[in-house]
């Protein structure tokens, strides 16, 4: 676990978001594998999720949500200089979907480059940007969690296909000017000893996809859900508590607290354990299900347009994820 302190402070100046048209329901799922509304939603809080469609990657959908994070922003393709995509369904291995992002927005000044920190990646990433804006080396970053699950999921694993979605969020940070907002303080995390509970076997150099292997569905997202929940409850209770205590604030003080959208199982259980009441815990959820790195990015845009904080409150987001990786930030909006 590392803790993050920072010369100068970083604010963010603009949210966006995008998720594709497509909407599967619950009942739509009903007649793929052997589940219920029911089933899915009292074991997960989703009722629906959003499925790109054919032709639409993942840096089709984090160069929209970019998009509408730099019109809020006030700011041009040519004012970007740093742009850090959170995946792990990136549109192809090499190069990184960040570099597509970076021509589609005409940011052709900007470092642009992939993290895989899973659901916890949208979080590494803002704790990444920070730091390079804080030591004065960048000026305007634009950060985007992106994922398209669908590509990766076995529709036959009614325990999997039923959890994750398509989507896209993303942030704008620079430095902060007197009496704006800023990141007080952020943590992150991993255990690389559970990296069997939840992974992508295959498509890597450890097991890559040929003809004697290409219908064993190995390409596909591989969950042991009982174990995941006990860690991520364990670690993004942990992470919160640790950034609340070095941001200097008292459950009290928390407007709003924007965890990971994995299992309201999950979300409610540290609400409890944070003693934050549930009406300061926003949940999309049930709109979108998991979208991995997008889930926090998604969450943060649409509590912003709805009016959820406003300047001067904090924010807490915390996330798990695959690795098995752990992030949390503390942010004066």
């Amino acid at each position: 676990m590392h803790e993050s302190t920072s010369v100068n402070p970083v604010t963010i100046i603009g949210t966006g978001s995008y998720v594709p048209e497509k909407i599967l329901t619950n009942t739509d799922l009903e007649k793929i594998v052997d589940t219920s509304d029911e089933w899915i939603y009292s074991r997960t809080g989703i009722k629906e999720r959003r499925v790109a469609a054919a032709g639409e990657f993942t840096s089709h959908m984090a160069t929209k949500a970019s998009e509408r994070a730099m019109e809020q922003a006030g700011i041009v393709a040519a004012d970007i200089d740093l742009i850090i995509v959170a995946t792990i369904t990136p549109d192809t291995l090499t190069p990184a979907t960040a570099c597509y992002v970076q021509a589609n927005l005409g940011a052709h000044t900007a470092v642009a480059f992939d993290i895989s920190a899973a659901c916890s990646g949208f979080l590494y990433a803002m704790k990444i940007a920070q730091r390079m804006i804080s030591d004065g080396a960048y000026k305007n970053a634009l950060i985007v969690g992106a994922e398209k699950l669908s590509s990766f999921i076995n529709w036959e694993d009614r325990n999997t296909c039923v959890l994750f979605g398509d989507g896209a969020g993303a942030a704008i940070l620079r430095g902060a000017k007197e009496g704006e907002g800023r990141i007080l303080a952020s943590e992150t995390g991993t255990d690389g000893r559970h990296t069997a509970l939840l992974d992508i076997k295959g498509g890597g150099s450890a097991c890559p996809i040929t003809l004697n292997n290409a219908n064993d569905n190995l390409a596909t997202l591989a969950m042991q859900g009982r174990e995941v929940f006990k860690l991520a409850v364990t670690a993004m209770k942990k992470a919160s508590e640790k950034v609340i205590e070095r941001a200097g604030l008292t459950p009290d003080d928390i407007t709003l607290v924007v965890p990971h959208q994995a299992n309201l199982r999950i979300i409610d259980a540290i609400a409890d354990r944070l003693t934050v009441p549930n009406e300061k815990v926003f949940v999309n959820l049930h709109k979108y299900g998991n979208t991995s790195a997008a889930a926090i990015a998604i969450a943060l845009d649409e509590a912003h347009r709805e009016g959820k904080f406003k300047r001067g409150d904090n924010i807490i987001m915390v996330a798990f994820g695959a690795g098995l990786t752990w992030a949390a930030a503390a942010i004066e909006w």
